[in-house]
Protein backbone atom coordinates (compact mmCIF):
# COMPACT_ATOMS: atom_id res chain seq x y z
CA UNK A 1 0.00 0.00 0.00
CA UNK A 2 1.59 3.13 -1.19
CA UNK A 3 1.69 6.83 1.40
CA UNK A 4 -1.37 8.04 -0.49
CA UNK A 5 -3.65 5.68 -0.57
CA UNK A 6 -2.72 5.00 3.54
CA UNK A 7 -3.28 8.55 4.16
CA UNK A 8 -6.55 8.52 2.39
CA UNK A 9 -7.96 5.93 3.69
CA UNK A 10 -7.06 7.27 7.41
CA UNK A 11 -10.12 8.08 9.08
CA UNK A 12 -11.08 11.90 10.03
CA UNK A 13 -10.50 13.04 13.44
CA UNK A 14 -14.07 13.91 15.27
CA UNK A 15 -12.67 17.42 15.43
CA UNK A 16 -12.48 17.65 11.30
CA UNK A 17 -15.45 15.97 10.51
CA UNK A 18 -17.67 18.66 8.65
CA UNK A 19 -20.88 16.90 10.59
CA UNK A 20 -19.68 16.96 14.15
CA UNK A 21 -18.69 20.59 14.05
CA UNK A 22 -21.64 21.65 12.41
CA UNK A 23 -23.35 19.55 14.85
CA UNK A 24 -21.72 21.04 17.82
CA UNK A 25 -22.04 24.45 16.60
CA UNK A 26 -26.00 24.26 16.25
CA UNK A 27 -26.41 22.27 20.15
CA UNK A 28 -24.12 25.36 21.43
CA UNK A 29 -27.11 27.81 19.64
CA UNK A 30 -29.94 25.93 20.24
CA UNK A 31 -29.06 25.18 24.29
CA UNK A 32 -27.57 29.29 24.75
CA UNK A 33 -30.99 30.38 22.39
CA UNK A 34 -33.26 28.00 24.15
CA UNK A 35 -32.66 29.74 27.44
CA UNK A 36 -32.97 33.43 25.84
CA UNK A 37 -36.25 32.14 23.86
CA UNK A 38 -38.06 31.13 27.01
CA UNK A 39 -41.80 31.67 27.32
CA UNK A 40 -41.76 33.42 23.44
CA UNK A 41 -43.89 32.02 21.69
CA UNK A 42 -42.99 28.55 19.53
CA UNK A 43 -39.17 29.36 20.73
CA UNK A 44 -36.74 29.63 18.12
CA UNK A 45 -38.97 28.71 15.14
CA UNK A 46 -41.23 31.84 16.28
CA UNK A 47 -38.26 33.79 16.23
CA UNK A 48 -37.67 33.15 13.15
CA UNK A 49 -40.94 33.50 11.95
CA UNK A 50 -41.23 37.34 13.79
CA UNK A 51 -37.55 38.04 11.85
CA UNK A 52 -39.15 37.42 8.62
CA UNK A 53 -42.49 38.87 9.13
CA UNK A 54 -40.95 42.38 10.39
CA UNK A 55 -38.83 41.92 7.56
CA UNK A 56 -41.74 42.41 5.54
CA UNK A 57 -40.00 41.06 2.26
CA UNK A 58 -42.79 38.03 2.16
CA UNK A 59 -46.27 38.85 1.73
CA UNK A 60 -48.07 36.14 2.75
CA UNK A 61 -48.04 32.79 4.73
CA UNK A 62 -47.27 30.55 2.11
CA UNK A 63 -44.09 32.29 1.51
CA UNK A 64 -43.15 32.89 4.83
CA UNK A 65 -43.84 28.35 5.14
CA UNK A 66 -41.77 28.12 2.46
CA UNK A 67 -38.88 30.43 3.15
CA UNK A 68 -38.64 28.87 6.73
CA UNK A 69 -39.20 25.29 5.59
CA UNK A 70 -42.05 25.21 7.86
CA UNK A 71 -45.33 22.94 6.69
CA UNK A 72 -48.17 25.78 5.76
CA UNK A 73 -50.25 24.42 7.60
CA UNK A 74 -48.16 24.15 10.48
CA UNK A 75 -47.40 27.99 9.72
CA UNK A 76 -51.36 28.90 9.95
CA UNK A 77 -51.33 27.69 13.47
CA UNK A 78 -47.78 29.59 14.37
CA UNK A 79 -49.20 32.63 13.01
CA UNK A 80 -52.87 31.99 14.81
CA UNK A 81 -50.51 32.26 18.09
CA UNK A 82 -48.56 35.03 17.36
CA UNK A 83 -52.11 37.17 16.35
CA UNK A 84 -53.48 36.29 19.41
CA UNK A 85 -50.52 37.24 21.32
CA UNK A 86 -50.71 40.32 20.12
CA UNK A 87 -47.51 40.05 17.54
CA UNK A 88 -48.67 40.01 14.43
CA UNK A 89 -51.84 40.49 12.14
CA UNK A 90 -53.10 39.62 9.38
CA UNK A 91 -54.40 42.50 6.50
CA UNK A 92 -55.80 42.61 3.31
CA UNK A 93 -53.58 42.51 0.49
CA UNK A 94 -53.97 45.94 -0.70
CA UNK A 95 -52.71 44.29 -4.05
CA UNK A 96 -55.09 41.59 -3.58
CA UNK A 97 -58.32 41.82 -1.98
CA UNK A 98 -58.70 38.58 -1.87
CA UNK A 99 -55.98 37.54 0.16
CA UNK A 100 -53.92 38.15 3.31
CA UNK A 101 -50.33 39.72 4.11
CA UNK A 102 -48.95 38.90 7.76
CA UNK A 103 -47.57 42.38 9.24
CA UNK A 104 -46.11 42.71 12.70
CA UNK A 105 -48.11 45.42 15.69
CA UNK A 106 -45.74 47.52 17.30
CA UNK A 107 -45.57 45.24 20.00
CA UNK A 108 -44.64 42.31 17.30
CA UNK A 109 -41.28 44.76 16.77
CA UNK A 110 -40.54 45.86 20.32
CA UNK A 111 -40.68 41.81 20.94
CA UNK A 112 -38.40 41.41 18.49
CA UNK A 113 -35.51 44.32 19.12
CA UNK A 114 -35.71 43.09 22.54
CA UNK A 115 -35.31 39.25 21.12
CA UNK A 116 -32.91 39.80 19.26
CA UNK A 117 -30.56 42.18 21.29
CA UNK A 118 -30.24 38.94 23.66
CA UNK A 119 -29.67 37.12 20.50
CA UNK A 120 -26.65 39.05 19.93
CA UNK A 121 -25.10 38.49 23.08
CA UNK A 122 -26.17 34.34 22.53
CA UNK A 123 -24.03 34.52 19.29
CA UNK A 124 -21.61 36.17 20.99
CA UNK A 125 -21.10 33.47 23.51
CA UNK A 126 -21.66 30.86 20.66
CA UNK A 127 -18.66 32.51 18.45
CA UNK A 128 -16.27 33.01 21.24
CA UNK A 129 -13.32 31.92 19.44
CA UNK A 130 -13.82 34.27 16.54
CA UNK A 131 -12.72 37.80 16.69
CA UNK A 132 -14.89 40.50 15.42
CA UNK A 133 -13.92 40.49 11.75
CA UNK A 134 -13.91 37.11 12.04
CA UNK A 135 -17.45 36.24 13.34
CA UNK A 136 -18.52 38.74 10.27
CA UNK A 137 -16.66 36.71 7.50
CA UNK A 138 -18.31 33.49 9.33
CA UNK A 139 -21.53 34.89 9.02
CA UNK A 140 -21.18 35.89 5.45
CA UNK A 141 -19.54 32.24 4.63
CA UNK A 142 -22.84 31.35 6.41
CA UNK A 143 -25.38 33.12 4.44
CA UNK A 144 -24.18 32.27 1.23
CA UNK A 145 -24.01 28.00 1.72
CA UNK A 146 -27.68 28.52 3.63
CA UNK A 147 -28.86 30.44 0.40
CA UNK A 148 -27.31 28.26 -1.89
CA UNK A 149 -27.76 24.84 -0.54
CA UNK A 150 -30.32 23.04 -2.75
CA UNK A 151 -32.84 21.44 -0.23
CA UNK A 152 -34.87 18.42 -0.89
CA UNK A 153 -38.20 19.15 -2.90
CA UNK A 154 -36.92 22.87 -4.07
CA UNK A 155 -35.79 21.42 -7.74
CA UNK A 156 -32.21 22.24 -6.97
CA UNK A 157 -33.02 25.69 -5.91
CA UNK A 158 -31.57 26.67 -2.81
CA UNK A 159 -33.93 28.49 0.24
CA UNK A 160 -33.38 32.20 -0.98
CA UNK A 161 -33.69 31.18 -4.85
CA UNK A 162 -37.17 29.25 -4.12
CA UNK A 163 -38.62 31.83 -2.31
CA UNK A 164 -37.79 34.63 -4.65
CA UNK A 165 -39.13 32.31 -7.70
CA UNK A 166 -42.49 31.77 -6.02
CA UNK A 167 -42.52 35.52 -5.52
CA UNK A 168 -41.88 35.82 -8.79
CA UNK A 169 -38.31 37.31 -8.88
CA UNK A 170 -36.56 33.86 -10.94
CA UNK A 171 -33.16 34.30 -8.39
CA UNK A 172 -30.53 31.86 -8.57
Amino acid sequence: MSNSSASQAAPARAQEDFGWTLGVLVRNYQNSSGAVMGGFPHGARGYQVLVAVVGGELPNQLALAQHLGIDRTVMTYLIDDFVTAGLVERQLNPTDRRARIVVATARGGEALAELQRSMAQVEDVVLAALDAGEREVFRTLLRRVACHTPEPGSHDLGACAAVEQMLGGGGN
